[in-house]
């Protein structure tokens, strides 16, 4: 991919959002550090396509084995996500959960880490989840939507249907009580 002048490299995306989209963005460097723009919203919509209006930034610490999700939410408050490592690296998992998707079931995944920067963006009607695979990971991610617990859904993260590797055995996955009970492809609610 080539450099383009604003300082990322391009991309090219649907309006409509096929598909995660893997954001590298150019960053500079010299004896002092770096410098980069981790969120710039023309850029974004300039180069990639991306229109969402994100209204919260979350931010998690995690320890190596932690396995979080599968969440997504549906409805109205259905949300994007535009999601980055600061510290460490982990796995990051989005499957299509769109009916009418000719993706529909299929698996996404990344390796995000602190030194290369990338930012993925995950489109409403997509299930995420996480591995980290380092001692510790900073996850940090923006939504365009507000979190409602009433709109919140889930899919195991060991659901033999998906068989996703988290690339961390299973006696070593640290994964939440609530996770835990996520039910099964079979059982999930999926988008239209």
């Amino acid at each position: 991919m080539a450099a383009t002048s604003c300082g990322w490299l391009k991309n090219t995306v649907s309006e409509h959002y096929p598909e995660p989209i893997l954001v590298e963005p150019k960053i500079f460097s010299d004896e002092r550090g770096y410098f980069f723009e981790p969120y710039n919203r023309e850029l974004l919509r300039r180069e990639f396509g991306i229109t969402a209006d994100f209204v919260q930034d979350n931010e998690s610490l995690s320890r190596y084995g932690v396995v979080r999700g599968l969440h997504y939410q549906i409805g109205a408050m259905a949300q994007a996500k535009l999601v980055r490592v600061v510290t460490g690296r982990v796995l990051d998992v989005a499957v299509d959960i769109r009916r009418s998707s000719p993706h529909f079931g299929k698996i996404y995944s990344y390796i995000l880490d602190d030194q290369k920067k990338h930012l993925l963006f995950i489109p409403r009607g997509f299930a995420h989840g996480f591995a980290v695979l380092s001692e510790k990971a900073i996850f940090q991610y923006k939504v365009d939507n507000f979190y409602d617990k009433a709109s919140e859904r889930g899919i195991h993260h060991a659901d033999p249907t998906l068989n996703i590797d988290w690339q961390i055995p299973p006696n070593q996955r640290i994964v939440s009580a609530k996770d835990q009970t996520l039910p099964f492809w079979p059982e999930a609610e999926f988008f239209d």
